[in-house]
């Protein structure tokens, strides 16, 4: 049987779930409107903006504002949007969590139409009552003019950067992909 104590703390997970896969959601839509104050409100005082990659980082809100100001800047339209949302509850603290966003955005870098397919690592904080994000963490399988698309995938070369293309984020690096690949099925 289950206490009124449990019952509240299962209550809590569930909510505490919805109201994190609300703050991708509300990722996304700050992204496409451009709303700055509304972006870096979503993040804690010291929270942390990075890439797999190392070609992005920032540290705090005033570093985030920026980054994301020097980002949107060179943006037109785009549309972001989420897929599998995965949230972990640390056991140990119910006002910090864990997670991984899958998604998608077509975006106008520069005036290019592009799309982009990628997942973030998330660590959440609940504060005062409202999760954020702490850490963010972007790895993209691909991102590329739209023109490029149809041949994107083929090439380990997937992240448009500059005149050039740089190797993907993932899946290659990830170690269940390289043993998969290394003995299909098994042994």
């Amino acid at each position: 049987m289950n206490t009124l104590a449990e019952l509240a703390a299962r209550l809590d997970r569930l909510e505490s779930r919805n109201a994190i896969t609300e703050l991708a959601t509300r990722y996304a839509i700050a992204c496409d409107e451009q709303d700055l104050d509304a972006l870096v409100a979503l993040f804690t005082e010291d929270a942390v903006m990075d890439s797999t990659s190392g070609r992005m980082r920032a540290v705090g809100r005033a570093g985030i504002r920026a980054l994301f100001t020097r980002t949107l800047a060179t943006r037109g339209p785009s549309c972001h949007w989420t897929h599998d949302v995965l949230v972990r509850p640390d056991a140990s603290d119910p006002d910090q969590a864990s997670g991984i966003v899958y998604s998608h955005a077509e975006t106008t870098p520069d005036g290019v139409p592009s799309v982009a397919a990628f997942r973030y690592a998330d660590r959440y904080r609940r504060e005062q009552g409202v999760w954020r994000f702490s850490r963010r963490e972007i790895a993209y399988l691909y991102y590329v003019p739209a023109a490029d698309y149809p041949s994107a995938l083929g090439s380990p070369l997937r992240v448009a950067a500059g005149d050039g293309r740089v190797a993907a984020d993932y899946p290659e690096t990830l170690p269940s992909w390289q043993a998969f690949r290394a003995n299909p099925g098994g042994a």
